[in-house]
C-alpha cells in the first residue's frame, strides 16, 4: 500500500477520471520552458471543475477540465486529448503568485502573493463540456489589481494571508492580512479603498522599529499571522448592544498571532450594529498552559460545524483542536456584570492534542531509539469539501490527514445536561482522532524538502481523490481511506421513539458491532509508512546508511503498527471464535434437549386431548340425567309452582268457556230444527198463506246466509277449543 511514487512519465495504474485529467494538465505544463525571473513557478490545484493549476507562465493560468474525461464513447476516452485552456491576464501581476483561491461564488479567482493580490475574472462557460468560451484554446481576462497603490507606496509591506469574504449573495470581498497587523477588507467595486479597517494592535508600537525593519511586537510574536471565518451565527447581546431586539448575524473572525493567541471579531458587511467589528481577546484556554501552547503558531481553521472547533496548528508540528464554547464569569468580570456592554468573551477548551511527524524519524545505527528531528517548517491547514468531520495539513515535508471521530460524541455531550465543560479533556482521552501520514517529501535528513504547491479534494464516482503538486511539477493522487466520513442523511421512514422496546437480536447486532470497534481500535496505528517522493535528481543518490535507516523504520513500522497489532487482533479474533464455539455448541445441547421437550409435551397433549374428550362426553352424559331427575322431582313436589297456578287458572278459563260455548251450540241446533221444520212445512202442496215480496225474500236470505256463516265461525272455534283441550 505504501510505496515510492512514479514520476508523471511513468503515470500510477490507480486513477480516478477527474485525477488523470489533472496528471494529464500538469505533464503538459512541465513541458513549458524553464521560468524566468519574473515567471510564477507556483502550481495550485482548486475546486473548480474546470480551473486546474497555474501554469509557469507568469501571464495566465492553465486549466483543465476535470469532467472531459466522462464525456465521449468509452472507445473515445481512451484516444481522448485534454484541452488545455490558457487563460491570458489582461493585466498581468508584477509579484510572484504563490496560491490561488476561488471565490464562494466561483466566478473570480485571487491571485495571492507577499507584494500584491489581484482578481482574476473567470469567463462565460458553455457548450458541450462546459468550456470557457465553448472551448477557445486562449481566453483574455481582465484582472483587478487589489490595493496597488498601497502595496506599492509600502516596500516594506507584505501581505501574510488573503482569503474570501465567505458570503455568497453579497458581491465578492476580499480579506487581507498585512505584516502592519491590520485586516483590510476591500470591495471589487473599489479595490483601492478598503471598506472596513480592523487595526490588530496600537500604532505607537508600530512605528517603534528595530534595526532589522521589524517591530517589538513582531519581534515578541504579537502580530497576526492567520486568520478564519466560521459559519454564520447570531452575535451575542453583550457584543451588539441593547439598542434593539433584533437578532444580528454575522461571521465570526478567528485572528491567530503568533505567540498562540487567538482574538475573535464578528464581521457583517450588512450591518453594523453596537460594537460589531470590535476585537474580543485573547480568548482564554484551558487547561492553561506555561507556553501558551508554543510560540510558532502558523496556521488557524474552523471547522464548519456548532460549536465552531477551532483547528491551531504550529511550525514544530503540533495540533491543537479547541471548542469554542460560551466564555464564564471570572471575578473581574462579575464586578462588570452591570455593564450590559461588558464583553463576555468565549474560551477555548483544548480538546486533544496532536503531534505530526514531519520529517520521519530514524534511528541511528547503534541506537535503537528514533533519533529527535529539529526540522520545523509552516503548515497550511485545509478544509475538506466533502466531509467536514476531516481537514488535510500539508507543509515543505509531506502530507497529513486528520479525521475528527469524537465529534458526534462532542454534540451528545454538549446537548447534555453535563455543566462541568472542564471534563471535555475526559471526553477527548477516550476517543483520539485519526491522523494518517499520507505523503512524505522529506524522507531522509539529507534530502531536501519538495514543499506542496497544490492541493485539493476530487471527489468522483472512485470515490474521493487527494491531488498533490509539489514544486519539481511532480503531481501525486491517492484515494482517500473511508475511516472518516461524513454522517449519512437520515432517511424519510427514520423516527426516534425511545418506547420501542429493544429486540433481542438488535441486541445482538450492537454487540457484534461492539466487536467489530474493538478490533479496529486495537488496528489503529499510531504512526504509519507514508507515502515517499521519489528524489527528481536521479543522479543524487542518498547515503547507503540513509537508506538503512529509512528501511529500518519502515521495517520496524511494519513490524509494531501492523504485524503485531494485527496478531493482537488475530488472537482477540480467535478468542472469540472460540468462544462463539462453545456458544454455539451449548446452543446446539440446548436446541437438541428443546426438541425432546417439544415431542414429549407434543404426546403429552394428544394423550391430554383423548382424555378431554372421554371427560367431555361424561359430563354430556351425566348433565342430561341431571335434568331428568330435576324434572321428576319438580313433578312430584306437593305445593305447586307459580307456573303450574297459572296454568290451572287458564285451564279453568278455557274450561268455563267451553261450558258457555256448549250451550251456545244447542240454542243453535235447536234454531236449526225449528227452521228445518218450518222449512218441511214450506215444501207441502198447499198453497202459502202468506206471500211474500221479492224485496222480502232477499232480505230473509240475506239474514240466512250471514247466521249461517255465523254458525260455521262458532263451529270451528268449538272445533278448536276441543282439539285443544284434548291435547
Amino acid at each position: 500500500e505504501q510505496s515510492v511514487t512514479q514520476p508523471l512519465r511513468k503515470p500510477q495504474l490507480w486513477k480516478s477520471p477527474s485525477a488523470a485529467t489533472l496528471v494529464q494538465l500538469v505533464k503538459e505544463i512541465r513541458k513549458f520552458p524553464t521560468p524566468g525571473p519574473k515567471a510564477t513557478t507556483f502550481t495550485a490545484v482548486s475546486q473548480h471543475p474546470a480551473l486546474a493549476a497555474e501554469a509557469r507562465n507568469p501571464d495566465g493560468l492553465s486549466c483543465a477540465n476535470s469532467k472531459q474525461r466522462e464525456a465521449g464513447a468509452p472507445r473515445e476516452r481512451k484516444h481522448l486529448q485534454v484541452q488545455r485552456p490558457t487563460l491570458l491576464c489582461i493585466n498581468p501581476p508584477l509579484f510572484e503568485v504563490y496560491q490561488t483561491l476561488l471565490s464562494p461564488t466561483q466566478h473570480h479567482v485571487a491571485l495571492i502573493g507577499t507584494k500584491g493580490l489581484m482578481v482574476l475574472e473567470l469567463p462565460k462557460r458553455w457548450g458541450k463540456n462546459s468550456e470557457f468560451e465553448g472551448g477557445k484554446s486562449t481566453v483574455n481576462c481582465s484582472t483587478i489589481p487589489i490595493a496597488e497603490r498601497f502595496f506599492t507606496s509600502s516596500t516594506s509591506l507584505t501581505l501574510k494571508h488573503a482569503a474570501w469574504y465567505p458570503c455568497e449573495t453579497l458581491e465578492p470581498h476580499v480579506v487581507l492580512l498585512t505584516s502592519d497587523n491590520t485586516i483590510r477588507i476591500y470591495s471589487l467595486k473599489v479595490p483601492q479603498t478598503p471598506i472596513k479597517v480592523i487595526a490588530l494592535s496600537d500604532a505607537e508600537e508600530e512605528t517603534l522599529i528595530i534595526n532589522k525593519g521589524r517591530a517589538y511586537t513582531a519581534s515578541l510574536g504579537e502580530t497576526a499571522v492567520a486568520f478564519d471565518f466560521g459559519p454564520l451565527v447570531p452575535v451575542p447581546k453583550n457584543v451588539v448592544g441593547q439598542r434593539g431586539s433584533e437578532e444580528v448575524l454575522a461571521y465570526p473572525l478567528y485572528i491567530l498571532y503568533e505567540n498562540g493567541e487567538t482574538f475573535l471579531t464578528y464581521i457583517s458587511l450588512i450591518q453594523s450594529a453596537g460594537n460589531l467589528g470590535k476585537l474580543l481577546g485573547p480568548l482564554p484556554m484551558h487547561p492553561a498552559a506555561e507556553d501558551n501552547y508554543g510560540y510558532d503558531a502558523c496556521a488557524v481553521l474552523c471547522l464548519p460545524c456548532i460549536p465552531n472547533i477551532l483547528v491551531i496548528a504550529t511550525e514544530s508540528g503540533m495540533l491543537y483542536h479547541c471548542v469554542v464554547l460560551d466564555g464564564e464569569e471570572d471575578d473581574e468580570q462579575s464586578e462588570k456584570s452591570w455593564d450590559p456592554r461588558s464583553d463576555l468573551i468565549p474560551s477555548l477548551y483544548v480538546f486533544e492534542c496532536v503531534e505530526l511527524e514531519l520529517a520521519l524519524k530514524l534511528a541511528s545505527g547503534d541506537e535503537e531509539e528514533p533519533l529527535e528531528s529539529d526540522f520545523s517548517c509552516p503548515i497550511k491547514l485545509h478544509r475538506d469539501p466533502k466531509c467536514p468531520s476531516r481537514y488535510h495539513c500539508t507543509h515543505e515535508a509531506g502530507v497529513h490527514s486528520v479525521g475528527l471521530t469524537w465529534i458526534n460524541k462532542l454534540h451528545k455531550f454538549l446537548g447534555s445536561d453535563e455543566e462541568d465543560k472542564d471534563s471535555l479533556q475526559e471526553l477527548g482521552a477516550e476517543q483520539k482522532c485519526f491522523v494518517e501520514h499520507i505523503l512524505c517529501t522529506k524522507p531522509l535528513p539529507c534530502r531536501q524538502p519538495a514543499p506542496i504547491r497544490g492541493f485539493w479534494i476530487v471527489s468522483d464516482i472512485l470515490g474521493p481523490t487527494m491531488i498533490c503538486i509539489t514544486n519539481t511539477y511532480e503531481c501525486i493522487t491517492r484515494p482517500l481511506l473511508s475511516t472518516v466520513h461524513p454522517a449519512s442523511p437520515p432517511l424519510l421512514c427514520t423516527r426516534e421513539d425511545n418506547d420501542v422496546a429493544v429486540s433481542p437480536l438488535r441486541i445482538l447486532a450492537e454487540s457484534q458491532h461492539s466487536f467489530e470497534k474493538h478490533i479496529r481500535s486495537i488496528l489503529q496505528r499510531s504512526s504509519a509508512n507514508p507515502l515517499v517522493l521519489k528524489s527528481a535528481d536521479k543522479d543524487a543518490a542518498p547515503p547507503p546508511e540513509d537508506c538503512l535507516q529509512l528501511l529500518s523504520r519502515a521495517t520496524q513500522v511494519f513490524r509494531e503498527e501492523y504485524i503485531l497489532k494485527q496478531d493482537l487482533a488475530k488472537e482477540e479474533i480467535q478468542q472469540r471464535v472460540k468462544l462463539l464455539w462453545g456458544q454455539k455448541k451449548k446452543q446446539l445441547e440446548d436446541l437438541n434437549y428443546c426438541r425432546e421437550e417439544r415431542k414429549s409435551l407434543r404426546e403429552m397433549a394428544e394423550r391430554l386431548a383423548d382424555k378431554y374428550e372421554e371427560a367431555k362426553e361424561k359430563q354430556e352424559d351425566i348433565m342430561n340425567r341431571m335434568k331428568k331427575v330435576l324434572r321428576s322431582f319438580h313433578s312430584q313436589l306437593p305445593v305447586l309452582s307459580d307456573s303450574e297456578k297459572d296454568m290451572k287458572k287458564e285451564l279453568q278459563t278455557i274450561h268455563d268457556q267451553l261450558q258457555h260455548l256448549g250451550n251456545a251450540i244447542r240454542q243453535v241446533k235447536m234454531k236449526k230444527d225449528y227452521q228445518q221444520k218450518k222449512m218441511e212445512k214450506g215444501t207441502s202442496p198447499r198453497k202459502p198463506s202468506i206471500t211474500l215480496s221479492a224485496y222480502q225474500s232477499k232480505c230473509i236470505q240475506t239474514v240466512l246466509k250471514e247466521e249461517g256463516e255465523h254458525i260455521r265461525e262458532m263451529v270451528k272455534q268449538i272445533n278448536d277449543i276441543r282439539s285443544h283441550v284434548n291435547f
